[in-house]
């Protein structure tokens, strides 16, 4: 086997951050993350504890105390689009996680998709987004083809608001759709009904490849109070569809059990009937191991003022497996870092924004800043993705990019046509992709670092991210400019309209801020989940496993034949 040379990345805190930094650092970060989990928890809630009594009432429990008793005991869940619809009003209600729970646990050492509607809000209603956000979820089990486990209780579209979730290309009509191709791609698929199931709530679960009812449940096409209303006829939704009549006569489900314990019992015992985990044949002898440094130290890394600077090597050094990591041409496009570590004992590929300054070999001596995408970088970026893709090592993009180089300079190296290389590279790459948005998400290098358009996995935001096209001050010079001199101040001596226009750059600015927020982005789905800066490494470790977990689905090549070994040994000896 070829040789991967990894080296230590990275070094011990105290060698590079002083103890009063880092306690700033954290101190500053310590709100943020106090807020996060505050809000996480009212999520959580769901509508509060009065409406878990009434679940509890019936004998049922929660969908988070469904997911928890479907997991292995002591397996991480790993929720995406909890703040979906955050704080967004629906005909004077809240939608806390847009009424569904969707996320990733194990179930006999197999990583899964659960999507389960939340019974605590609005009896698991579907409002606006939450078609959405469940095709978001399956989406991600169909990359990496991870089985999805339906926990269906759900009356249907939130009436009030059908409007927004009915129709659209992204409607509600596209959840059954995603169910086909999943199907279709020959993912397995298990719903498990403990309740309402009616309409759309009623097609979700079909297509899967086991249905399970408990007694409480039912599954219609139209309830009890339509059909009562449209053919006089006075039935109960368990007589029109209940377990007896979908088991017994109509053949839509396969098992009838008599509540959710036993209905979970069953689910887990068909995901033991399907192939177990690949991913520690792809560690190829290797031990899953933790990174020298611990993850806990990123909430003190990263200055609270976003335009201070920090190295990317010391965040790679906590989320890599004992500190090692291969970097491919080193020396070339130096605001780029690409290479290859492994994360619980697996390949992965890592595509890493510089800070600070960097050599300008265009002018010998002088510096430039980092965080930027010029012509090397964008070369290396696009070789080393394409590579990548190649050789099947799943891809991490750790972000913090202020934009691509502008200017003459930059126009005569031919940076878009660069730049569209890199785009096409990311929009055909095949193997599974992640993205990270560790501060600065900006400009078109938001896309050219496989920003959401470009289909990754899962995009994660972090509590200090800033997600826009650029920063408040500098669009709303750019808003302003006609009023604006050379120097880029208010060109009026009238006090009065010298006041207005200073009123509206400030109100710009602070709307553009505002919009920058990481709630805003997962609320609208720009980003899939909000984690702490210590939780990367646990997020990027279901990853992984994730990526190799399901076999014969895409080119996964052994190590030894890697293109990443070409590359390295051309780059070695030009640079040598």
């Amino acid at each position: 086997m070829a040789k991967i040379p990894f080296q230590p990345i990275g070094s011990e805190r105290s060698d590079f951050l002083r103890e009063t930094s880092f306690q700033l650092n954290t101190g500053a970060t310590a709100q943020r993350v106090d807020l996060l989990e505050e809000r996480r928890a009212a999520v959580h809630a769901g509508w509060g504890e009065k409406y878990i009594d009434r679940v509890h009432a019936k004998g049922k429990l929660t969908a988070r105390e469904r997911v928890d008793a479907l997991r292995d005991e002591g397996a991480p869940i790993r929720e995406v689009g909890t703040f979906v619809n955050f704080e967004e009003d629906f005909a004077g209600q809240k939608s806390p996680g847009a009424g569904v729970v969707t996320c990733f646990t194990k179930i006999h050492d197999r990583w899964v998709v659960v999507i389960a509607n939340d019974n605590t809000v609005a009896s698991g209603s579907w409002w606006p987004r939450t078609p959405e956000k469940i095709e978001r979820a399956q989406e991600m089990a169909l990359k990496l083809r991870l089985p999805v486990v339906y926990l269906v209780d759900c009356s249907g579209l939130f009436l009030p608001e059908q409007a927004r979730s009915f129709p659209g290309a992204t409607g509600a009509g596209h959840i059954f759709k995603k169910n086909s191709e999943l199907s279709d791609a020959g993912v397995p698929q298990i719903a498990g009904v403990f309740g309402d199931c009616i309409a759309g709530g009623g097609y979700m679960p079909i297509i899967s490849d086991r249905v399970v009812m408990t007694e409480q449940a039912y599954m219609v096409i139209a309830g009890a109070a339509l059909i009562k209303g449209a053919k006089s006829q006075n039935l109960s939704s368990l007589d029109i569809g209940g377990a007896d009549v979908h088991v017994e006569q109509s053949g839509c489900a396969d098992a009838r059990v008599p509540d959710d314990a036993a209905a979970l019992s069953f689910i887990r015992d068909e995901i033991a009937l399907l192939s177990s985990s690949a991913a520690p044949y792809h560690r190829h002898g290797a031990e899953p191991s933790a990174p020298l440094h611990s993850p806990m130290e990123l909430t003190g890394l990263f200055p609270a003022n976003h335009r201070m600077t920090y190295h990317v090597e010391e965040v790679l050094a906590r989320l890599v497996d004992d500190g090692l990591f291969w970097e491919l041409i080193p020396h070339k496009g130096q605001e780029i870092l690409v290479g290859v570590g492994r994360v619980n004992g697996l390949h992965v590929g890592f595509v890493a924004n510089r800070q600070g300054l960097i050599d300008d070999k265009d002018f010998p001596g002088a510096k430039k800043p980092a965080g930027i995408l010029y012509k090397e970088g964008i070369a290396k970026t696009s070789l080393f993705s394409r590579a990548c893709n190649d050789d099947g090592i799943p891809l991490v993009w750790l972000q913090d990019i202020s934009g691509f180089d502008i200017g003459v300079e930059a126009e005569r190296q031919g940076l878009l046509g660069y730049g569209s290389n890199l785009i096409y590279t990311n929009s055909t790459n095949t193997t599974p992709m992640c993205t990270v948005l560790l501060r600065k998400a900006s400009g078109a290098g938001y896309y050219a670092m496989a920003g959401m358009p470009y289909d990754p996995v899962f995009q994660l935001a972090t509590p200090i991210s800033r997600l826009a096209v650029m920063e408040g001050r500098t669009l709303a010079i750019a808003a302003y400019n006609t009023k604006l001199n050379e120097d880029f101040e208010i060109a009026t001596e009238d006090p009065e309209e010298r006041a207005k226009i200073e009123a509206g750059m400030q109100a710009m600015e602070e709307r553009i801020e505002g919009d920058m927020d990481p709630y805003q982005a997962a609320s609208q789905m720009d980003v899939d989940e909000i984690i702490r800066l210590d939780e990367i490494r646990s997020w990027l470790e279901l990853f992984a496993e994730a990526s190799y977990q399901a076999s014969g689905y895409r080119r996964i090549k052994n190590p030894r034949i890697w293109s990443l070994h070409d590359i390295g040994a051309l780059t070695e000896e030009r640079e040598g």
